[in-house]
């Protein structure tokens, strides 16, 4: 069976989320995770001056996400920084080339689930996510989110990320804020519950 985790980072909060979901969903038995990445939109000088150039020559050994291996996953988690309460251009763009697979039914009745990163605790984590759904709702996806048998999302004794709706991190306003062994704990614990579901789903 076969998950594929497909994000969009800009400085590599989202990718360090999107490598803990794929680990996760690899510990299922029968599972292969493969992460892949959203095509970048913005020009090479721009990434430049954001100071993102180290960041996404990092990410650079993930292939880019050619929509049609949408398909031919059984369950897909996307990952997404927020971008004022909505994920970031890039996904939408990318989502957006979808129509086709809308068109033929390609998606229907795969799991879908959504983590995401912020650059504080009110940075729209759950609006991102919760809006995400929309789009995998319209395929008849069948969302998954993080359920609160992950404890990790229920502390009150440090900042940390995660909710009901899905993993998710603080990268800070300067970004120097990096996913807590807790955070990256709720996108494992993701990827192991969309996985799981999915091979249910199969009957397996």
């Amino acid at each position: 069976m076969r998950v594929l985790v497909v994000y969009y980072s800009l400085y590599g909060h989202v990718y360090q989320l999107a490598k803990a979901a794929g680990e996760g969903a690899n510990d299922i038995p029968g599972v292969e995770a493969d992460l892949r990445r959203v095509p970048e939109t913005l020009p090479g000088d721009m990434l430049e001056r954001m100071g993102a150039l180290e960041a996404q020559s990092n990410m650079q050994h993930i292939p880019i996400c050619d929509v049609d291996e949408l398909a031919e996953a059984d369950a897909i988690l996307f990952g997404t920084p927020t971008r004022f309460g909505n994920m970031c251009g890039q996904m939408r763009q990318f989502l957006d080339a979808t129509g086709g697979l809308w068109k033929g039914k390609a998606l229907v009745g795969k799991v879908g689930s959504v983590f995401t990163s912020s650059a504080n605790q009110h940075g729209g984590q759950e609006s991102t996510i919760l809006s995400f759904h929309l789009t995998l709702l319209h395929h008849g996806m069948i969302v998954v989110g993080l359920p609160y048998v992950f404890k990790g999302q229920t502390k009150t004794d440090s900042v940390v990320g995660c909710s009901p709706y899905g993993a998710s991190t603080i990268a800070g306003p300067d970004g120097s804020r990096w996913p807590t062994e807790d955070e990256l704990a709720g996108a494992r614990f993701q990827g192991q519950w969309v996985a799981d579901i999915a091979r249910k789903l199969q009957g397996e």
